[in-house]
């Protein structure tokens, strides 16, 4: 796959991790909030499997995948990570992907439900993706169409996530992550997956409880 990561190292992933971390802890005090409520997954779409040692050795511990093949393929060699998918998800795959994650960030269509019904467990968890910005160009369900969305879900959804449009400025991602916190809270939903490595702070601030970060782990 074209523009795979390969050739990293254990002491720049080390300090990425560690940069993030310090970056996640001070967003988290700015806003009175406990730096342990937030989980930092690693986003490997871009990682080779071959590479992945590296992250374990850098002490990286929850990745996250965006693809099922990928995704089956590297929980299959490192079972010890814990895995979370987080790509847009297609319903033919859900049962391909439910044996190997914890958690799934981004289900957003009626076809999943079905699938969650059929192939899912009592263990089974989920977030819903939300489309909070009314962004034509992203995946989710419109806020409004939440609290049914919750009602047909046969299966435990814990949270909540979103992806706002790409800005360079993470202000400009604000707004939308105070409006997913705020569906959060109307719904009782614990969980929030919001903020990639450009934004994540500001995530933090709002409410994060699990950012999705990449290049900034892997020197990028």
């Amino acid at each position: 796959m074209a523009g795979l990561i390969t050739g990293l190292e254990v002491e720049t992933v080390r300090t990425g991790r560690e940069r993030v971390e310090a970056e996640i802890a001070e967003a988290a005090r700015k806003a009175g909030r406990d730096p342990s409520e937030i989980e930092l997954l690693a986003a490997v779409k871009y990682v080779a499997l071959e590479e992945l040692h590296v992250l374990q050795e850098a002490g990286l511990t929850l990745l996250g995948e965006n693809r099922a093949q990928e995704l089956e393929a590297k929980a299959e060699a490192y079972p010890e990570f814990r895995w979370h998918f987080i790509g847009q998800l297609q319903s033919r795959k859900v049962k391909q992907i439910l044996p190997y994650v914890e958690l799934i960030h981004s289900v957003a269509s009626e076809s999943a439900l079905k699938q969650l019904e059929k192939h899912g467990t009592p263990e089974t968890e989920i977030l819903v993706e939300v489309n909070v910005a009314g962004d034509e160009g992203k995946a989710g369900i419109a806020p409004d169409e939440l609290p049914a969305f919750l009602e047909r879900a046969p299966v435990r959804v814990t949270g909540l996530m979103t992806m706002p449009p790409f800005s360079e400025d993470p202000e400009d991602s604000r707004r939308h992550f105070a409006a997913l916190r705020a569906l959060a809270d109307d719904h009782g939903l614990p969980r929030l997956s919001m903020g990639t490595s450009q934004d994540f702070a500001v995530a933090v601030e709002e409410g994060a409880t699990l950012v999705r970060v990449g290049a900034r782990l892997y020197g990028a």
